[in-house]
């Protein structure tokens, strides 16, 4: 099961944004992706899924949106997958964090093998949505009217909303806004927790409340209603696969806490004990449990230490995507996608903004099999080296992922100004021309990364005389 998920409200964040964020997991070490921009025309009228072949009935009048699907090749066997983006009305959705449900949902709802899934949800959603709610709300219907195959988690966002929705079920869903000065970190499990079916803060399918009477599930005596408690799983595997997770990043926000990594009752959402940055999202959902005994890389540890928990960044992660939305510039470049490709441990997140009409050819276009002109393939390159000798080329991988934000932030700086002055096609050409800077920075530095690689591990090669 994969990906790992951190929201962060606007009072919970350094600069007032609204973020969302998530690692992309697959089973095995290469997916390669792009992103890329869907215009209205290119929006499909008929929606039919290659996995399930369930067909939706979609709205009209779509909107522009950003996605990062499969490439065409792969998208022709096993779907789009388009997995993050934020439309031209800078609502954003990131989809799925992959979850786990228990065996009495599932005989009392049971999945829909014809229903949608991850495949679709991007592309049926996204284009059609005015807000985070509406997309809680659309999705929701969906999910009653379709069903699903799969346990799932997805998040929404705009200027002043996030709200975290895990699918129950084949056709049952909640949904909670997270609060404005909170972040919540979702690994694969079910993560909402304390529910309030009341509240102007959450939103779940009509009948829940009814379900969980009616069958008997509240399984926490009197009082409120603990959906994890209720909907999730209480697997053994869920001790070395899940928890960990989010304990590690809430250690990282909240470090005075002292919690340990077995801890099933974490709580959903946190005040961070200091205002979050990208720079410590970005470094969240790299991690693989730094100044612990818990970390693959950490020779102080003991080999169980080692290899007791999932990491966070790993070799199967596809991409990493933070989705934000600002408050301190003009609407039209509000939006902004920060995404970097494979391990996360080695690369760094580049900022791109979503007003545009198409995105830079090193992130846009890819290949199945290795080639080092796209960023995908650079990043596997740098990882298969690095892996081998972490504390040799730990300076390095340093250096690429502070250059890389640095550089695009400075892009943004000096983009800002300028653009606020533009409209219309002279505005999006102008952000743009930013994109493609800040995309040949982010792969000048990785190529820089990859050759200090080459050339410090040369002189170490056993084979010598």
């Amino acid at each position: 099961m994969p990906c790992t998920t951190v929201l962060a409200g606007k009072k919970a964040t350094a600069d007032g944004t609204t973020l969302v964020a998530r690692n992309e997991d697959f089973f095995h070490a290469f997916n390669p992706k792009r992103f890329i921009v869907v215009k209205p025309e290119d929006q499909p009228s008929q929606y039919k899924s290659i996995n399930s072949k369930c067909e939706v009935e979609l709205p009209g009048n779509p909107l522009r949106y950003t996605a990062v699907p499969e490439i065409p090749a792969k998208a022709k066997e096993m779907g789009i997958w388009g997995e993050a983006g934020i439309n031209a009305d800078n609502v954003t959705m990131s989809a799925t964090e992959t979850s786990t449900t228990n065996s009495r949902i599932l005989g009392i709802d049971p999945l829909v093998k014809s229903g949608i899934g991850e495949e679709d949800f991007v592309t049926i959603v996204l284009p059609y949505i005015h807000s985070a709610r509406e997309g809680v709300q659309l999705l929701g219907s969906y999910l009653e009217k379709y069903g699903t195959y799969e346990s799932n988690g997805v998040a929404f966002s705009d200027k002043d909303e996030v709200w975290y929705m895990e699918t129950i079920g084949g056709h049952h869903w909640a949904a909670q806004r997270v609060p404005d000065d909170c972040y919540v970190v979702a690994p694969n499990w079910f993560s909402i927790t304390d529910f309030d079916f009341a509240s102007d803060d959450t939103m779940a399918s009509a009948d829940l409340e009814q379900m969980i009477t009616e069958h008997h599930l509240q399984i926490d005596g009197e009082g409120g209603y603990n959906l994890r408690h209720i909907f999730g799983s209480h697997n053994d595997s869920d001790y070395c696969y899940n928890i960990p997770r989010q304990w590690y990043i809430q250690r990282l926000f909240n470090p005075s806490d002292e919690e340990s990594p077995d801890n099933p009752n974490l709580p959903f959402a946190r005040k961070p004990e200091h205002l979050l940055t990208i720079e410590d999202v970005k470094y969240a959902l790299s991690s693989r449990y730094q100044h612990t005994p818990y970390d693959p890389y950490n020779p102080q540890g003991t080999d169980a230490q080692r290899h007791a928990f999932r990491p966070i960044g790993l070799q199967r992660n596809s991409e990493v995507h933070i989705l934000q939305i600002r408050n301190d510039v003009p609407k039209e470049m509000a939006g902004i996608c920060w995404l970097a490709f494979g391990p996360n441990a080695f690369n760094g997140i580049a900022p791109f903004y979503t007003n545009v009409l198409d995105t830079p050819a090193v992130y846009r276009d890819t290949t199945l099999h290795f080639n080092i002109k796209y960023i995908y393939w650079v990043t596997h390159a740098i990882a298969t080296i690095a892996d081998e000798h972490p504390q040799r080329y730990q300076s390095t991988l340093e250096t690429l992922k502070r250059e890389t934000i640095a550089k695009g932030r400075h892009v943004l700086l000096t983009t800002d100004p300028a653009a606020a002055k533009l409209t219309g096609e002279g505005l999006q050409k102008k952000l743009q021309e930013a994109n493609e800077e800040t995309a040949q920075a982010a792969y000048q530095e990785a190529m820089k990364c990859l050759g200090s690689l080459v050339e410090t591990g040369s002189l170490q090669i056993r084979l010598n005389f």
